[in-house]
């Protein structure tokens, strides 16, 4: 059945009290209408007050998504972090071993005695200074001055980095006074901070 526009002409000539005669075009604008209010009505009182709770979900359900995501990759590759973790643990224990115990830092003075006599030094200085704790560690520093020529000086650093134990050089000073060379600098060895030695400590 086609829709007759001219039956609308009829609106201003209704009868509320005689809905059941209308004729149905008439009923379709106003059903339509009176959706449409409901409609707009529904969506004021109810919806529009909800949209800031649905977008703030939405924001919380993207949020929690990347976390699944990201819990979920490290899920995935659990066992090659386990593996990473204790090829780290290893080298650390490595390094750790590297490091002068309590009892070896007394006789890390004659080793570097012996190398540099070796490289053909002759020592003025060779001194412990003060220990510098630091978070992990505590820097041994020893201060060194030492005379010869440049080719022992350069053997003695090779000799020095050749220690089992890690010693370090720095502030080099290099002065020359009546055709002689001398070489000022400092030496730092570290020594690792264990449990037992952080609770002695406080």
């Amino acid at each position: 059945m086609a829709f007759d526009f001219n039956k609308l002409k009829e609106l201003n000539e209704l009868d509320f009290e005689q809905v059941a005669i209308w004729p149905k075009e008439i009923k379709i604008v106003v059903a339509l209408v009176c959706a449409l209010v409901v409609g707009g009505i529904s969506y004021y009182a109810i919806i529009s007050s909800k949209l800031p709770q649905l977008s703030k979900a939405e924001a919380k359900e993207t949020e929690l998504r990347q976390s699944f995501e990201a819990k979920y990759r490290i899920a995935v590759n659990l066992e090659a972090h386990k593996e990473q973790l204790a090829r780290i643990e290893d080298d650390f224990s490595s390094m750790l071993k590297s490091l002068p115990t309590s009892n070896e830092t007394p006789g890390l003075l004659d080793d570097i005695t012996y190398v540099g006599t070796d490289a053909g030094l002759s020592f003025k200085l060779l001194q412990w200074q003060r220990d510098i704790p630091k978070e992990f560690y505590t820097e041994l520093p020893i201060q060194l001055e030492v005379a010869g020529g440049y080719h022992e000086f350069g053997q003695f650093a090779s000799n020095i980095a050749n220690l089992p134990r890690i010693v370090t050089l720095h502030d080099f000073d290099l002065t020359s006074a009546n055709g002689e060379l001398t070489l000022s600098m400092q030496a730092k060895t570290y020594r690792a901070e264990s449990a037992n030695e952080g609770e002695s400590n406080e």
